[in-house]
């Protein structure tokens, strides 16, 4: 399964640098690029002259750790619905809800990001009320929802995404 994550990895990067190189510089970032099908990639691009950064850091044109995030976001988002499927698994009563949420309002957050407007943050006590709710079944949503959380002027709302 890693093999087949870094390949996916190495084909969505070079195909989005595909789409940018008319109006840039010739750049590939090459995701483990140290083990066998990276370290060909990187010399096949060196040998065409394209400048190859095997470290993410390298490469202030894409924000690498964005992809990885987004990808793991959508996985997630797929599974949640995956396991909404007739004999997924799943015991019979149980549900799958994915939470989307925008920002959450948590220490760490509150830390990295002291001029936020935590009006707009989700409070993780909306979150754990909601899921108490759910459990004990009221108004829980159907299996597979994902369920997008926004909050304004420190007010919050839980609407499914469809």
């Amino acid at each position: 399964i890693c093999g087949a994550v870094r390949i996916l990895h190495l084909l969505v990067l070079i195909k989005y640098l595909n789409s940018m190189a008319a109006t840039e510089a010739h750049k590939v970032l090459v995701y483990g690029g140290k083990g066998a099908l990276g370290s060909a990639c990187v010399q096949y691009f060196r040998a065409k002259n394209w400048v190859s950064c095997l470290n993410p850091k390298d490469c202030s044109y894409m924000c690498f750790r964005c992809i990885g995030y987004g990808m793991a976001k959508a996985a997630v988002h797929q599974l949640c619905q995956s396991l909404s499927a007739p004999n997924s698994g799943l015991p019979p009563g149980s549900a799958a809800v994915a939470m989307l949420p925008v920002t959450l309002d948590t220490p760490m957050n509150r830390k990295f990001m002291p001029d936020g407007d935590v009006s707009s943050w989700t409070p993780l006590e909306y979150i754990s009320e909601l899921f108490y709710k759910w459990t004990t079944g009221e108004n829980r949503p159907p299996s597979g929802t994902l369920m997008q959380l926004v909050t304004a002027d420190g007010k919050t709302e839980a609407t499914p995404v469809l």
